[in-house]
């Protein structure tokens, strides 16, 4: 494992309970992203596999989301502490720790898979990887939705996040890593989030043809 998924991972199993609280019905105050895992939803259904994986699960509350929207669903996260909670908190809810890059799903067997800020620790350069094995995993004609900050600088940002050092992006340039991963982008969200880092919120969804 990488020395900043060690240091990721024991900065999120520090502050479990911190961070579950700060998340305990956030989703009510946020319209555009709730708008944007419906849809997601929705699609993922149609296609007929209603499997999915929240990758980067953090305390389970968006694989719970995904399962009241009609989902086969199950999380997957890094952090031992946190899978511990979102097995406490979701008992009825399938979560694993796992490595981004080492998903333990068979190829091709999930209709959807869900990144919500579960890839902005990730240096720039690894995250070819991180999106070739989503897309291993996807079948033909599932989805990826993947949200994250966004910059108007010209290459990603990195920052000081709250919990671990993180990256914001140009959302063109994620796009472009989405179609050279093998993913066919179709649908983005911009909005602000009033932060005061000053950086927009972007949801990027994706199918593998």
């Amino acid at each position: 494992m990488a020395e900043h998924q060690e240091e990721t991972r024991a900065a999120y199993d520090g502050v479990v309970e911190l961070y579950a609280s700060l998340f305990a019905g956030r989703l009510e105050t946020q319209p555009f992203t709730r708008a944007m895992l419906a849809t997601f939803a929705e699609l993922v259904r149609a296609s007929g596999n209603p499997r999915a994986a929240d990758v980067g699960c953090g305390p389970g509350h968006m694989t719970a989301m995904l399962h009241e929207l009609g989902l086969d669903a199950f999380g997957l996260d890094l952090s031992p502490g946190m899978v511990a909670h979102a097995r406490r908190t979701g008992p009825e809810l399938r979560f694993d720790e796992a490595r981004m890059e080492a998903l333990p799903v068979a190829d091709g067997a999930l209709g959807g898979v869900l990144a919500h800020y579960s890839m902005i620790h990730t240096p720039p350069g690894e995250l070819p990887a991180l999106l070739a094995e989503q897309v291993r995993v996807l079948a033909p004609g599932g989805l990826l939705l993947v949200s994250f900050f966004a910059t108007d600088a010209p290459e990603p940002v990195r920052f000081d996040h709250k919990v671990a050092p993180a990256y914001s992006w140009p959302v063109d340039r994620f796009a472009e890593l989405l179609t050279a991963a093998g993913l066919v982008p179709f649908a983005r969200l911009l909005h602000d989030p009033a932060s005061e880092r000053g950086f927009l919120d972007a949801h990027l969804m994706a199918r593998r043809p």
